[in-house]
C-alpha cells in the first residue's frame, strides 16, 4: 500500500501505457534536489545582473512562491499561499481529469517566473530548455510533460499578474532622494558616491506584514557632534573597532560583505566585482543544509518559500526606517569630526544607516530556518566560496545571524544600535512570518 500511495502522490495516470516510458523512479531522483538547483542558478542571473540587495530579495520571493504553488498538489493536504499572502486571492487548481508530474509543475512555474524578473531573460529561459531535455531523456510520457508544462505555465501566469500589482514598477516614478547640507543626513561615499538605492522601496506591497512599518525598529541615538553625546561615541566605537580588528574579526567582515556590486581602482583603470546579495547568502544557506537533509520536494518546497518570503518583507520593513530616519552612515560622521584619512574595511552601501539591512534579513531568516530545522542546527556555509573565500562552521542558523550581522560593525559600515535593533526587528519579523504563513500538512475531513 505505501507503494502504491507514494506512486500517486508523484503522478496520477488516467490513461494507458504511453509510448515513452515514465521513469517514476529517475524523475524522483533528478528532482530530489530540483529546487534548490535552480535557486542556486538563479543567483548566477543575480549576480550577473547586478541587482541590489532589495530587488534581489523579491526576485527570490516570486518563484519560489510559484514552485510551491506548482508543487503542493503533490501532497493534497498542504494549503495554497492564496488568503495568506497580501492581494494573493486565489491559484487556480490543477484539471483532476489530466495527468500530472507536480515536480515538473513547480519547476516550470519557478523558471517562467524567474525569467519575467531578470534582465538576462534568455539565460533563465535556456536553463529551463535544458531541464525539459533532460527530463525527457530520463523518461516522461509525453502527455504527462505537455499537461505540466501548461499548468506550471499558467500557475507562473497568475503569480507574476499578482506580482505586477506590488508596487516595483510604480517606484521609478516617485521623486529621487534629494541631498541636503544638514550633517546627519545620509548622503553619498567614497569610492563612487552612489545615488541612494531604492529610497521608496517599503512603499512595496509586503508578502504578509500588514504594512513596511509593522517591526519599527525606533529611531537611531539623535545625531549629535559633541564629544562627550553618545552619538559621538557610537562612531567612536565604530572607530575602534576598524583599527584593532583581529584576523578572526577581518574574516567574518569580509564572509558576510555581501555587497553586489564592490568598485575597484589600479592606478587609472577601475573595475567592478559582482558578489551574492545578503538575500541569496541566506537563500544559499537554506538550499545547501535542505540538500544535506534530503527531506521530500515538498518540505523543501516549503522552506524555501518561507524564507524568501521573510527575507523579502525583511527589506521592506528595514528600508521603511532606513529613508524615514535619514541616519548619515560612520564613514561620513568619522571623516567630518574624527579622522579624515580613516576608511571601512567594507564599501559603505549606498543607502541609510538605520537600521542594518544584513542583520535584519539574516535574523529574519535564521528565524525561519531554525523554526524548520531546530534550535541547534550545526552547518558548515559554503556559499562564499565561489567568490573567493573559505567555508565557516557555525553551531546553528542564529550563531550565523548573529555573525553576519556583527560583521557590519567589523566592516565599519553601521554603528552598534543599527546592529542590535536590526537583530531584533528581523526576530519579530521571521515569529510573524512563521506564525502566519502555514504550509503544513492539514487533516483531510472524512
Amino acid at each position: 500500500m505505501n507503494t502504491l500511495i507514494r506512486f500517486f502522490l508523484g503522478i496520477v495516470f488516467l490513461g494507458a501505457a504511453c509510448k515513452n516510458p515514465h521513469n517514476q523512479e529517475g524523475l524522483e531522483q533528478y528532482f530530489s534536489k530540483g529546487l534548490m538547483k535552480h535557486n542556486r542558478l538563479l543567483t548566477d542571473v543575480i549576480v550577473a545582473d547586478i541587482f541590489t540587495p532589495p530587488v534581489a530579495s523579491r526576485i527570490y520571493a516570486y518563484p519560489n512562491i510559484a514552485a510551491y504553488e506548482g508543487i503542493r498538489h503533490m501532497d493534497g493536504q498542504r494549503p495554497s499561499l492564496a488568503g495568506q499572502l497580501n492581494g494573493l486571492d486565489s491559484v487556480s487548481p490543477p484539471d483532476p481529469g489530466k495527468a500530472y508530474y507536480f515536480p515538473l509543475v513547480s519547476m516550470v512555474a519557478f523558471t517562467d517566473v524567474a525569467q519575467a524578473l531578470v534582465y538576462n531573460q534568455e539565460r533563465v529561459q535556456q536553463q529551463q530548455q535544458e531541464l525539459l531535455e533532460e527530463v525527457r531523456e530520463i523518461g516522461i510520457a509525453p502527455e504527462i510533460l505537455d499537461n505540466s508544462m501548461a499548468y506550471g505555465q499558467k500557475v507562473a501566469s497568475e503569480i507574476l499578474q499578482w506580482a505586477a500589482k506590488d508596487g516595483y514598477r510604480r517606484r521609478t516614478a516617485l521623486p529621487r532622494y534629494s541631498v541636503t547640507d544638514d550633517p546627519s543626513r545620509w548622503r553619498p561615499t567614497p569610492p563612487d558616491y552612489m545615488e541612494a538605492i531604492e529610497p521608496h522601496w517599503s512603499k512595496l506591497r509586503p508578502f504578509v506584514l500588514d504594512s513596511a512599518a509593522q517591526f519599527d525598529p525606533g529611531l537611531p541615538t539623535p545625531f549629535d557632534t559633541d564629544q562627550e553625546s553618545q552619538f559621538y561615541k557610537e562612531a567612536l566605537d565604530v572607530y575602534h573597532t576598524v583599527e584593532n580588528l583581529d584576523p578572526e574579526q577581518l574574516d567574518i567582515a569580509k564572509f558576510w560583505d555581501c555587497n553586489p556590486n564592490i568598485s575597484h581602482t589600479k592606478g587609472h583603470v577601475m573595475y567592478f566585482q559582482q558578489q551574492i546579495s545578503p538575500g541569496g547568502h541566506w537563500m544559499h544557506i537554506a538550499a545547501q543544509v535542505l540538500e544535506e537533509e534530503d527531506l521530500d520536494p515538498v518540505e523543501n518546497s516549503v522552506i524555501m518559500a518561507k524564507v524568501a518570503i521573510a527575507l523579502a518583507d525583511a527589506f521592506i520593513s528595514c528600508w521603511d526606517q532606513k529613508y524615514r530616519s535619514n541616519l548619515t552612515r560612520p564613514e561620513t560622521y568619522i571623516h567630518a569630526y574624527i579622522d579624515t584619512e580613516w576608511s571601512p574595511i567594507l564599501q559603505t552601501p549606498a543607502f541609510p544607516e538605520h537600521t542594518s539591512g544584513h542583520s535584519v534579513a539574516s535574523s529574519a531568516a535564521a528565524t525561519v530556518l531554525t523554526a524548520s530545522l531546530g534550535d541547534h542546527y550545526q552547518f558548515v556555509d559554503a556559499t562564499e566560496i565561489p567568490y573567493g573565500l573559505p567555508a565557516r562552521k557555525y553551531n546553528s542558523f542564529m550563531h550565523a545571524a548573529e555573525e553576519a550581522a556583527i560583521s557590519r560593525l567589523y566592516g565599519g559600515i553601521h554603528y552598534r544600535p543599527a546592529i542590535e535593533k536590526g537583530v531584533t526587528q528581523g526576530k519579530a519579523l521571521g515569529k510573524f512570518v512563521v506564525a502566519n504563513v502555514t504550509l503544513e500538512k492539514q487533516e483531510q475531513s472524512r
